[in-house]
């Protein structure tokens, strides 16, 4: 580790647009500090601009994505979702990697992206979550991003930002662009 501070946990939250982005400006403001940041993508497995932006960070910044191509849907009670052994397996194979990247000494800061989905999807379990955030090192920063936090994770961030969808394209029938949705 490059610096010797304390780490803080943040959350990136709401149903607007910006918690991905909010999270690599930090990684990118990060290294322009000479920190590394470990970004792992749950339920991401599309072809994302930050994926090739990242590339040109390799050095200060490692993205790493844990999900099928597809998306997970739920239905509208909340009782069933699309969800599958391999969304779940994938899943859990994040976060073993996350946790490794939180204890191994060998990053600044360590994003969980989409956590928050995942664990409202039940692709993981809230011990499990809580488990590494209680086993986080002191010096490394740790966030979390994705809709529908639990009450569970704001008890114990130091930061919580809750972006909220004032307007948006899409309900004017203009679909997601190149780098600017994803």
């Amino acid at each position: 580790m490059s610096h010797a501070r304390q780490g803080l946990i943040h959350v990136y939250t709401g149903d607007g647009k910006g918690k991905t982005t909010a999270a690599l400006g930090l990684a990118l403001r990060a290294a322009g500090h000479g920190m590394r940041t470990y970004f792992c993508q749950f339920m991401k497995g599309q072809d994302y601009g930050e994926l090739r932006a990242a590339a040109m960070l390799a050095e200060h910044l490692t993205v790493a994505q844990f999900g099928q191509p597809t998306f997970i849907h739920i239905s509208e009670d909340g009782q069933h979702s699309t969800a599958t052994a391999e969304d779940i397996c994938l899943a859990q194979e994040g976060l073993a990697a996350a946790r490794h990247a939180v204890l191994g000494g060998e990053y600044d800061i360590v994003v969980l992206d989409e956590i928050n989905v995942a664990l409202h999807f039940k692709l993981l379990t809230m011990q499990d979550v809580l488990r590494l955030l209680d086993d986080k090192p002191p010096q490394v920063e740790l966030v979390l991003t994705g809709r529908r936090v639990p009450l569970e994770i704001l008890a114990r961030a130091d930061y919580v930002t809750e972006m909220r969808e004032v307007e948006h394209p899409y309900r004017r029938g203009i679909q997601a662009r190149p780098g600017i949705e994803f």
